[in-house]
């Protein structure tokens, strides 16, 4: 429970920083036009029987606008006058146009009324990169010095990868570390340079494989090989009952050898397979019974043991940081800007880049809703990765809106241009439908992601 609640408030906390900037983004174009806005709110405020909806609301004195904060946590919004919106405030438009009004104004200044808030999400999310950079640093392990090198699937294996390989770069250049832009690198590889047994040589790839399939892919279509050496065990525990011991390696398990730790944990997923279809008591205890070989020095032992109902054994092995020193690249502060807009336009250039997935069957059922997204925040309250994640969601937001669909700020940018393109001003029963149309598609975007998170909690995906 106190997981949940940690990640809900760096969520919670986030999205508000996000909405109430992007909102602003907005606000500040608006008032920099003389355009009057109505109301600025955080979530939104539908009015439930006689309640208006507001939690809080606020009017300072000789000001047009309301201040306020709803019930319902989905977003926010900025009611500017003379706009058609997602309030669909039909009335005010009925009424004579007034110079104080949206509507009024030239089509360039419209034009950047909206961009403002996907504007202030993006320069938003550059500030936060480097500042990021500026105060922690950037701390990663370099590929290259990852002297044990990978362990890779049956589908890299037949590309021609072998465990133990040590990744090198592409013909796009060296890789940098572990994260998802290894993965879209080789996918997008037509040469992969790698070290094995001490000589640089090449692998040839297509160029074209499915980055979602090798980071669906289980095991992993390549992750960092981690030796099946025994740092500790705990008190009580299986392992500590057949007398493991820290230094011990595990070489073997139920006759199936066992070359790394990757490898171990393999082979308890496939009795996890196979105990989910157990009948009774006695056949799960049958997948629990296991033979496990390992060597302590010269001397190797086997052991008959019997595997928690977790099917674990109670015996850690080192982490990746424990395995590898991580490297720190500091940076000054004028250093940390250029480098923190280069991170960052590199993140929008993937994210965008991977977006062709979202329109096939394994890219929808991939999208996420709030949960999903809330499970990105770590479960401890960790400043540099609430940060890291802030300026991500931002990112994301950013490039939501700027989509050409109407009732984002996209689709209102589209027709904006189209006016400027043509003369002409689609007429408000247009816009009016339109707006009814995208706030729809939203709606079915937002169900379906948040039926997978469901789906997902309950274990159908």
């Amino acid at each position: 429970m106190d997981i949940f609640l940690i990640r809900l408030l760096q969520f919670m906390l986030a999205i508000s920083l996000l909405v109430l900037l992007h909102e602003g983004g907005h606000f500040f174009f608006a008032k920099l036009f003389g355009v009057r806005v109505d109301k600025f709110y955080l979530f939104f405020d539908p009015s439930i029987w006689k309640w208006n909806g507001s939690l809080f609301k606020w009017k300072p004195k000789n000001s047009d606008t309301q201040y306020g904060i709803g019930w319902l946590p989905l977003g926010g919004y900025c009611k500017i006058a003379g706009m058609i919106d997602e309030s669909f405030d039909t009335e005010q438009m009925k009424q004579p146009e007034q110079p104080w009004e949206f509507r009024s104004k030239p089509a360039w200044q419209r034009l950047l009324i909206m961009i403002g808030g996907v504007l202030v999400n993006f320069l938003l999310a550059l500030f936060i990169y480097s500042m990021i950079l500026f105060y922690w640093g950037d701390t990663y392990v370099p590929v290259k010095d990852m002297t044990l090198g990978m362990k890779f699937n049956s589908e890299a294996k037949s590309y021609g990868f072998r465990d133990g390989d040590i990744l090198i770069g592409t013909e796009k250049g060296e890789f940098k570390d572990f994260s998802a832009d290894l993965y879209r690198d080789i996918s997008e590889a037509h040469r992969v340079d790698i070290i094995r047994d001490g000589k640089p040589m090449s692998i040839s790839l297509p160029g074209d494989l499915n980055l979602l399939g090798m980071l669906k892919a289980d095991p992993s279509f390549v992750r960092p090989l981690i030796p099946a050496v025994v740092d500790s065990v705990m008190v009580g525990s299986p392992a500590a009952t057949v007398g493991l011991q820290k230094g011990d390696r595990i070489v073997a398990i139920n006759g199936s050898p066992v070359d790394s730790y990757n490898e171990f944990t393999d082979r308890i997923a496939r009795l996890a397979d196979v105990i989910a279809v157990a009948k009774t008591s006695e056949d799960s205890m049958k997948v629990r019974n296991a033979t496990l070989v390992f060597e302590r020095g010269e001397q190797t032992d086997t052991a008959n043991v019997i595997l928690t109902p977790e099917l674990t054994l109670g015996f850690f092995v080192k982490t990746f940081a424990g395995v590898y020193k991580p490297y720190t690249r500091e940076y000054g502060f004028f250093e940390s800007i250029p480098a923190g807009v280069k991170y960052g336009w590199n993140v929008l250039a993937g994210y965008v880049d991977d977006m062709k997935y979202v329109f096939t069957a394994d890219g929808a059922k991939s999208l996420g809703g709030f949960g999903a997204i809330g499970s990105l925040f770590p479960p401890v309250w960790d400043w540099y990765m609430f940060w890291k994640m802030t300026a991500f969601l931002s990112i994301i937001l950013a490039f939501m809106n700027i989509l050409p669909i109407p009732a984002l700020d996209g689709g209102h940018v589209l027709f904006l241009i189209y006016e400027m393109i043509t003369r002409r001003k689609p007429s408000e029963q247009f816009m009016i439908r339109a707006e009814y149309v995208g706030f729809g598609i939203l709606i079915l975007l937002m169900v379906v992601a948040n039926l997978n998170d469901i789906l997902r909690w309950l274990g159908y995906m």
